[in-house]
């Protein structure tokens, strides 16, 4: 069992109903920044930063926004359902740009194939989880 799945069914007001799909969206939130960090670590290195400068950003900007989406989504107290939405879209269009980027780059350079992979992964990951949520006007 994945320790987020592990920590999240303890916590005392788990959202039961959407647990393996809120845990494995934290757990493909959070592959895909590592990937996004490590891959704009990688495009510096390759000598060529100004020509992958659009690759870079877009890896951190995505590592950033997946990282966040991780962790909002661990808190399950008092879960502000707008916001978690609005988290989520963010993510899945992060995800999209830094694919369509790495993806561009991915013929030369391997760390860019697997981190438009982990991206895709990240905002299928997060499709899914909005697919279960409450809609706001069942919420509030």
């Amino acid at each position: 069992m994945a320790t987020s799945n592990e920590i999240l069914v303890q916590h005392p007001e788990s959202h039961a109903r959407i647990l393996g799909q809120l845990a494995g969206c934290v757990d493909a939130c959070l592959e895909c920044a590592q990937a996004c960090t490590s891959c704009a670590d990688a495009c510096l290195a390759t000598g060529e930063a100004s020509a992958l400068a659009s690759c870079i950003r877009a890896n951190l900007d995505c590592a950033d926004i997946a990282g966040v989406t991780a962790r909002l989504l661990s808190r399950q107290t008092e879960t502000d359902w707008y916001l978690a939405i609005s988290v989520l879209d963010t993510c899945i269009h992060a995800c999209e740009i830094c694919a369509e980027e790495c993806d561009a780059h991915g013929e030369r350079y391997a760390h860019c194939r697997t981190c438009a992979q982990a991206c895709k992964e990240s905002a299928d990951a997060c499709r899914r989880l909005m697919g279960e949520l409450p809609q706001p006007t069942d919420v509030f």
